[in-house]
């Protein structure tokens, strides 16, 4: 887009906001904000997480929460379907939705287009450019909603949205979206290969996510000494991320339990997340659940804090039974920002970031005796 084009409001639209586990995204709001651009956030979903990080506290941009079910808000339905039914665009989005609802017959797929109907009812009329994070459903409703107003769009892939969308849904929306950015050259390398073969490269661009340095500056503390003898001072290790499959955490425990037992450690988990109750069932069988502190979901500061009295950073990630895996886990360019030694595995994009032997400690995912002996070492 030209510099003019950056200067008019842009349609930020996101699965959920604010949420805890996507400071990437809060990140790149706050820091587009800061150079003059106008957003205005666009939620498919409302808030499930009873903290904010304080990036969320600055950015300015205002909110707006579409139907989250269509049942419950069916006026609101009802009045956008109203007023855009008759617009030049309407007969295209429908012919595309219902050509997609045939492949794709699910609850999902009607709310996305009931959602764009909203979305392009209520629409600022000074929003000239939408712009979707993740290219599952908020991608979906950019899409539907730029063939009702005319509106160009432009997506952010990331992790799951890539991996587990359809390759003919995936082919579809990189021939109609104006240009897509992702954050690792393993997905740039996949979604280039699905883009139209003409303007590939210029159409997907690889940009990795940052991380603020102003809010994660160098530690001031030397490096922990401490190594796993002394019994009255463990080892603290740290992970932060969703209870959720592909996040390894069954390997992790797995290894944990493994481990000598002469090596102390403790293990402090943060994050949210559908797996947390099992998990905790796991360490409970493994006998290891009196070393395991489970915090939950935290705010950024909290994060910082657990960095802080940490002395080893272990990430267990895999790819999970539907295809789901990480993209360039942010947790990890945090630990390393706090002087944390990584443990992660051989997954998606870590390897870009970690170099085996040299800024971390690679080993292959699912692999828990590698990772039980790359723990103890």
């Amino acid at each position: 887009m030209t510099s003019e084009h950056n200067l008019k409001p842009v349609a930020f639209i996101l699965k959920g906001y604010p949420r805890l586990s996507e400071t990437f995204i809060a990140q790149e709001i706050e820091a587009l904000e800061r150079r003059g651009l106008d957003i205005r956030i666009i939620s498919l979903r409302h808030p499930t997480d009873r903290a904010v990080h304080p990036v969320h506290r600055r950015i300015k941009a205002p909110v707006t929460y579409l139907p989250e079910y269509l049942y419950r808000e069916p006026r609101r339905v009802w009045r956008a379907w109203r007023t855009v039914r008759r617009w030049p665009g309407y007969p295209g989005a429908r012919r595309l939705w219902l050509a997609d609802l045939r492949r794709d017959p699910s609850p999902n797929r009607i709310r996305r287009f009931g959602q764009a109907l909203v979305l392009a009812a209520e629409l600022d009329g000074a929003v000239k450019h939408l712009h979707a994070h993740f290219l599952h459903t908020p991608a979906s409703v950019a899409r539907y909603t730029a063939h009702l107003t005319g509106l160009p769009w432009s997506c952010s892939a990331h992790a799951k949205d890539i991996w587990t969308t359809p390759a003919w849904e995936k082919r579809e929306k990189l021939a109609e979206a104006i240009w897509l950015t992702t954050c690792s050259r393993a997905a740039l390398d996949h979604l280039a290969a699905l883009a139209p073969l003409a303007n590939a490269r210029d159409k997907v661009a690889l940009v990795y996510h940052g991380i603020d340095l102003s809010q994660f500056p160098p530690p001031a503390a030397p490096a922990s000494k401490r190594d796993g003898g002394d019994r009255s001072d463990p080892v603290r290790l740290l992970s932060v991320g969703r209870a959720v499959e592909k996040k390894g955490y069954d390997d992790l425990l797995a290894a944990l339990a493994q481990l000598p037992p002469a090596l102390h450690w403790r293990l402090d988990h943060i994050g949210g997340g559908v797996l947390a109750a099992e998990l905790a069932r796991q360490a409970r069988r493994a006998g290891i659940d009196g070393r395991i502190t489970w915090h939950g979901a935290q705010p950024q500061d909290a994060v910082l804090a657990a960095y802080g009295r940490s002395d080893i950073f272990v990430l267990a990630s895999r790819v999970a039974k539907d295809g789901d895996r990480d993209g360039l886990p942010n947790v990890l360019m945090e630990a390393q920002s706090q002087a944390l030694p990584c443990l992660a595995t051989k997954v998606s994009a870590i390897p870009e970031l970690i170099t085996h032997g040299d800024t971390g400690i690679l080993v292959a995912a699912g692999d828990r005796a590698a990772l039980r002996d790359a723990l103890a070492e």
